[in-house]
């Protein structure tokens, strides 16, 4: 039996904006409130987590959300993401892992589940949203995707994507490997609004703005 269990890793000890993943957007919804509530909504979810390392965050948790200690050694600036990827997969078994992030509050419902689904249904090893562009780009000095004499429409270029780390789903034998993408990912095409990541207090200033201008 197929078991997909969503985490969201969260750390209180930020330091280029502290408190971000609780800090309150003007309308009065701390930033994790989003991200949770839209696990909540999804389909196919068996089990949702917060994984800090400090119990004051869950005076934030909706009801259906559970609360996960990690150690304080996965708060470490020089901490990477397999490394609590791992951590969580050895204390919560599972068949599929959903990983999201309170900075990244407007991934949608929609976005979740196709990514789960691919995953769990579609044959596909991992999912992850990328934001598509269509820019005139540059490498090592020199145009990489266009002739400087014959200058294209920026919409008739090739599309590349990039990843907006908000949400990735993959398989328990990927973190074995120590691995979130796969051989056969899924990519997961997001709008610009979902594609937000907040990291720096500019960030957040331009999401609270949102959040008030759709009254989210």
């Amino acid at each position: 039996m197929i078991k997909n269990v969503a985490f969201v890793p969260i750390k209180m000890n930020n330091e280029r904006l502290p408190g971000k993943n609780t800090k309150e957007f003007d309308n009065g919804k701390p930033l994790i409130s989003y991200i949770l509530n839209s696990l909540l909504k999804a389909e196919h979810i068996d089990e949702i987590y917060v994984y800090c390392s400090t119990e004051k965050v869950k005076g934030f948790l909706p009801e259906g959300v559970k609360f996960l200690k990690r150690s304080a050694n996965l708060d470490l600036d020089s901490t990477k993401i397999n490394e609590v990827m791992t951590a969580f997969a050895n204390d919560v078994p599972a068949s599929n892992y959903i990983l999201t992030h309170a900075t990244a509050p407007f991934i949608s419902v929609n976005s979740i589940n196709s990514a789960v689904k691919a995953v769990s249904e579609e044959g596909f090893d991992s999912a992850l949203t990328v934001e598509a562009k269509q820019d005139f780009l540059w490498l090592d000095n020199k145009p990489h995707n266009y002739d400087v004499c014959t200058i294209p429409r920026t919409q008739d270029l090739s599309p590349f994507f990039i990843e907006t780390t908000g949400l990735y789903v993959y398989t328990q034998d990927l973190v074995k490997q120590n691995r979130r993408i796969g051989d056969k990912p899924f990519l997961v095409s997001v709008s610009k609004i979902e594609a937000i990541d907040i990291n720096e207090p500019i960030d957040f200033e331009i999401a609270n703005a949102i959040a008030a201008s759709l009254d989210i």
